[in-house]
């Protein structure tokens, strides 16, 4: 009698175990799709009554349409207010943001991502790789700290080729043809070829064409122990550079801050047949009266693109929204093909768009092509903070190889060891 009672408890509790694993209790795939904007899982995130934005001075003739097809998509208010990028923004998100106050977007320039992510200001996102292959991929290396992305680029500027056309027929190939060019038009206070050299943002250009680097990339982030500014290829670049002043090609008088409004006005003056500069200066040239082309950096002797510095404007979610998938929903969208071709339409701001550079709204832009084309072969200033100890030191050694006081491998030599120092003492490692 046990043992018969015995098995039919035993039947009844396998019984009991099969039925608990039956299709009737088949257990719903878990949501792992809550990432920042990851996915497209609307239904799971409460849509917030509205999203608010910090947008650049005098740019938000361009954020308007952009926001209205947002509103008609998603049913989400978004309001902006304008502040300036450079410094406004970022100082003003230091003190809102621990008050309450802060928006959910912002704009700022790519070379503030470092240190605003190390004061914890911004938040990573994360978006489909469809969205990423919409830029060019300098650009959105542009947004990335520490292997991570922090926003989506909305505007991309960096030096370019502008010439006279009254003095040069066309843009030279080559810089060895521009530099026989030069030769033949300098003379009686008449330039063939001006450019800062002197100052580190233009002259990375050469130097990192002939093979330097400002911080060398590991493991997808840049490594603050491996300055490339005194090796061979920036040895040469800086051999480059002295050239254009050891042979009087360049005038003493653009050395140093002045430079630069000296060179803007030799050129307006019809006095230099071309200028290595940005896209900021083409008004006042065109409003001097010149005629200007406008071109890509011709190429070095070495066959490389002048690799100039590249600012890129991004648009970035803060730390302290709370609604962090719909404020990358919101950069997602006003970063798109159709917005970012209405704000290079109503801002001139060339958006890094791989699309645009081929539409006829860039394409038949002298200047918008050459600025997107030069984009290409551009090096996005390095975002991490220790860059803030390399302006000084390099811009002493371009210094002192313009003026003839030092030679370039002693002068870069000195520059990275002062690098070396500074970061070391600022920025102890963690």
């Amino acid at each position: 009698m046990k043992k018969s009672l015995s098995f039919l408890m035993m039947l009844v509790l396998v019984i009991g175990m099969l039925a608990a694993c039956g299709p009737q209790r088949e257990a719903q795939p878990e949501n792992t799709d809550k990432d920042n904007g990851t996915g497209d899982n609307q239904a799971e995130e409460p849509k917030p009554e509205k999203l608010v934005v910090w947008e650049d001075t005098d740019k938000g003739i361009a954020l308007k349409p952009a926001i209205e097809s947002f509103e008609k998509e998603y049913g989400i208010k978004v309001e902006f207010k304008e502040l300036g990028m450079a410094d406004k923004i970022r100082d003003q998100l230091r003190l809102d943001g621990p008050a309450g106050n802060a928006p959910d977007v912002v704009t700022l320039p790519h070379d503030q991502i470092g240190q605003v992510v190390t004061e914890g200001l911004l938040q990573e996102i994360k978006v489909d790789d469809s969205v990423l292959d919409t830029f060019t991929e300098s650009s959105i290396s542009a947004q990335m700290y520490d292997g991570k992305l922090y926003g989506l680029p909305k505007a991309t500027e960096t030096p370019v080729f502008i010439y006279n056309k009254a003095l040069m027929e066309k843009a030279p190939e080559t810089m060895d043809e521009l530099y026989t060019q030069a030769k033949e038009l300098t003379t009686g206070g008449q330039y063939g070829f001006l450019a800062l050299f002197d100052n580190f943002y233009f002259a990375h250009g050469p130097i990192a064409g002939m093979g330097g680097y400002v911080f060398n990339e590991k493991d997808g982030a840049l490594d603050r122990e491996d300055v490339g500014l005194n090796n061979e290829g920036a040895v040469e670049g800086a051999e480059f550079i002295k050239k254009w002043y050891s042979e009087g090609l360049f005038p003493k008088g653009i050395i140093g801050e002045s430079g630069g409004a000296a060179m803007d006005g030799l050129f307006n003056e019809g006095k230099a047949a071309s200028v290595m500069n940005g896209p900021w200066a083409l008004q006042g040239m065109k409003d001097a009266g010149i005629d200007v082309g406008v071109s890509v950096m011709p190429k070095l002797s070495n066959g490389e693109p002048v690799k100039t510095f590249m600012g890129v404007k991004g648009w970035n979610v803060t730390a302290f929204t709370k609604n962090p998938y719909w404020a990358t929903k919101l950069v997602e969208h006003i970063t798109n093909e159709e917005n970012a071709k209405i704000r290079f339409e109503k801002t001139q701001e060339i958006p890094p768009v791989k699309s645009l550079i081929e539409d006829p709204v860039i394409a038949d832009n002298e200047a918008a092509k050459a600025v997107a084309e030069q984009s290409q072969y551009a090096v996005p200033m390095p975002n991490i903070p220790e860059m803030a100890e390399v302006w000084g030191p390099m811009a002493s050694a371009l210094q002192t190889i313009a003026t003839g006081k030092a030679e370039p491998k002693a002068a870069l030599d000195d520059a990275v060891k002062t690098i070396k120092t500074n970061i070391e003492t600022n920025h102890p490692a963690k």
